[in-house]
């Protein structure tokens, strides 16, 4: 039988411990998008029935979920969401991004190169045909006009509210410190997301924004059920939507890494945490 020396014990005890760490994570995670299809998604757009594709606006092409507005004549404030098939509570999200194209005819201003990944989202069946945003949480993906700072990354509250280190926030959008994204480059946003305590917005590999006890309450959603908002009830969970605003967009990458089986057990959670970090 070999026999190895302390130091050579301890090389492969990194090793093994190295390839472990791997494993979990990889096999921790579930691709949300599979990249062929749709068939693990829900769709609603502003003015049309749930789960009418209107204009084929999400689509899949080259491994992509695209995003775009050839059938439209005008976007007339068509806002549309995609969401996942099931709703989650603590976890850690991770989306590849990045804008292509021009912005429909008949898009706000404020919409170029504008979309998001909507967290704690009402269920889309209960969601009216004339509403224009589900109740969630934005975390908000901006790109750069090519010469003015415009950070992604941010927040914003569609029928619900947040605490900025423990002071209720009503404006209906926060900046991150993110820096800005030009043109048609991919970007990496990760959202920590645990139950209605915290919510850590991250930008290739930066912690870009935090804030905590997410509620249903404020405004800037319009034509709802009465009886979904809520006001004042804590999000815990919800589902996850991506959005077309107006501007074309591709996604290469959803997938989400679940914390719940940690969520009880804050030393267990931290570890996965750190583990997920390295």
């Amino acid at each position: 039988m070999k026999m190895f020396k302390p130091a050579q014990f301890l090389i492969i005890f990194t090793i093994l411990l190295s390839n472990s760490f791997h494993s979990f994570a990889q096999k921790g995670w579930i691709n949300l998008f599979n990249g062929k299809d749709l068939k693990d998604w829900n769709i609603k757009i502003a003015k049309h029935e749930y789960n009418e594709n209107f204009g084929n606006t999400f689509y899949v092409e080259n491994g992509m979920m695209k995003v775009k507005y050839d059938g439209y004549e005008n976007f007339d404030q068509q806002y549309g969401h995609i969401f996942y098939k099931k709703p989650f509570s603590n976890y850690l999200l991770k989306v590849e991004y990045r804008f292509v194209g021009e912005q429909a005819k008949g898009g706000e201003g404020w919409a170029f190169r504008n979309s998001g990944a909507m967290l704690h989202c009402q269920d889309p069946a209960t969601m009216l045909k004339d509403q224009n945003f589900p109740i969630s949480i934005e975390g908000q993906f901006l790109g750069g006009n090519g010469k003015d700072e415009r950070p992604t990354g941010n927040v914003c509250t569609p029928g619900t509210t947040i605490e900025i280190k423990g002071s209720l926030f009503t404006p209906h959008c926060l900046n991150s410190s993110s820096k800005t994204y030009h043109g048609d480059q991919w970007v990496t946003a990760e959202f920590l997301v645990l139950g209605d305590s915290i919510i850590k917005h991250i930008i290739n590999g930066d912690t870009v924004l935090t804030y905590t006890h997410p509620k249903i309450g404020g405004g800037n959603v319009t034509n709802f059920d009465p009886k979904v908002k809520q006001d004042g009830k804590a999000l815990t969970g919800g589902y996850i939507a991506l959005q077309s605003e107006s501007h074309p967009i591709e996604f290469r990458a959803v997938k989400l890494f679940d914390l719940q089986p940690y969520a009880n057990d804050k030393k267990k959670l931290e570890k996965v945490l750190e583990k997920l970090k390295n």
